[in-house]
């Protein structure tokens, strides 16, 4: 089956927070958004199917994830990244962001410190400090065009009241595919120094070219024995909205412990028509999938021409996995307000890169998770902006 990912879906009045929440985040309603990480496109109609079929039965009562559920994780795990995972490894969260809270508070206490590597997805910070822990940024560091970890900063930080790291793999914003020996290299001084490494891999099926994902706890027995990892199909096959992701922990203790954080905050029992998508998703998604990673790289290819072209001050920090750009204005010399608004006022709305840390500052961040007419027109709009500076 061919798919079209062209077709424009109207989405304002659904509750949609990327198009219903334009007026509170840009001031107006009428910007084209390319901010919120969804895409813009059909749920597969393979998902949509499966849901209907568990509505034909007229009782959505309590329930519980079948055997048949956490198969299609193990298969799906296998299949995708060659990682052999066990049933019994698995545990649930409504959401990554979700997870990660639930893991500061398993595996730290107040007022330990949590390394985070900005620029980061915001919400690591907001976890951390919500929780009563203190941040202790270990900044990523850009290297021939793509960021990198900072190694010898991060041994500089550690203090023995260090007790976590999380870890973006694949990284949001920057797009970075983390390679073994990198992963290898941070695992093994976060080891050393019994940190206990949380890695949210949301984004492990959306990967580029020759780039391979590496799950962390895939590396060896002992950093799986030091790791939790996070995963959802939800950013695959647009479904976040179904509140359902996972956790693959290996270490029996250490997933007793969540487990109990889990159970004890009532958040263990789970969303019915989640677990339907995840199953099908899992069991029928590789061919949408691989239709879908292809008109992501022409979009990726689009941008990447297009700003050499119209607007060669902005660069872009390749994707090497995400369908998010990190696009860098600062040979602007714009304030970050300046350069956000600039863009609402053509009619546009991005993310602006501060919110990712201040080493976001002079960068956006676009989503390009949408029809390429889209993509297109918001290219057109933003340059058109900036012609005149």
């Amino acid at each position: 089956m061919i798919y079209n990912f062209d077709e424009i879906i109207n989405r304002e009045g659904t509750g949609c927070v990327k198009y219903d929440g334009r007026k509170q985040v840009f001031g107006k309603s009428d910007v084209m958004p390319l901010w919120v990480a969804d895409m813009d496109f059909k749920t597969p109609d393979f998902v949509i199917n499966a849901l209907k079929k568990r509505l034909e039965h007229e009782i959505l009562g309590y329930s519980f994830r079948t055997p048949l559920y956490d198969n299609s994780i193990v298969q799906w795990q296998m299949k995708r990244h060659q990682w052999k995972i066990q049933k019994d490894w698995l545990s649930y969260t409504p959401g990554v962001v979700t997870g990660l809270a639930l893991a500061v508070e398993s595996f730290s206490s107040p007022e330990d410190e949590v390394i985070l590597q900005p620029p980061v997805y915001p919400p690591f910070f907001n976890t951390v400090l919500n929780t009563g822990r203190k941040v202790v940024e270990n900044p990523l560091k850009k290297v021939e065009g793509r960021y990198t970890f900072d190694l010898e900063d991060l041994k500089k930080k550690i203090t023995p009241s260090t007790k976590m790291l999380l870890l973006c793999n694949p990284h949001n914003p920057g797009g970075m595919v983390w390679k073994r020996e990198e992963l290898k290299a941070l695992a093994n001084i976060c080891m050393e120094n019994n940190i206990m490494m949380v890695s949210d891999e949301i984004h492990s099926d959306i990967v580029y070219g020759g780039n391979k994902h590496i799950p962390l706890a895939s590396l060896s027995k002992d950093i799986a024995d030091h790791s939790v990892v996070f995963m959802a199909p939800s950013k695959t096959f647009n479904i976040a909205g179904l509140s359902t992701a996972y956790v693959v922990i290996p270490d029996v203790r250490l997933l007793g412990i969540y487990q109990n954080t889990l159970n004890r905050e009532g958040l263990g029992h789970g969303n019915l028509m989640g677990a339907v998508a995840l199953e099908s998703a899992y069991r029928n998604g590789e061919d949408w999938l691989e239709q879908l990673l292809g008109y992501l790289r022409e979009n990726i290819s689009l941008i990447d021409k297009y700003l050499k072209e119209k607007l060669p001050e902005v660069h872009m920090m390749k994707p090497e996995a995400t369908f998010l750009a990190w696009l860098d204005f600062s040979a602007f010399n714009l304030s970050d307000d300046e350069i956000k608004q600039k863009i609402i006022n053509s009619g546009v709305g991005l993310n602006q890169g501060i919110e990712f840390g201040k080493q976001g500052t002079g960068y956006m961040r676009l989503n390009f998770g949408c029809p390429r007419s889209v993509l297109e027109e918001a290219l057109t709009r933003i340059a058109s902006a900036f012609k005149t500076i």
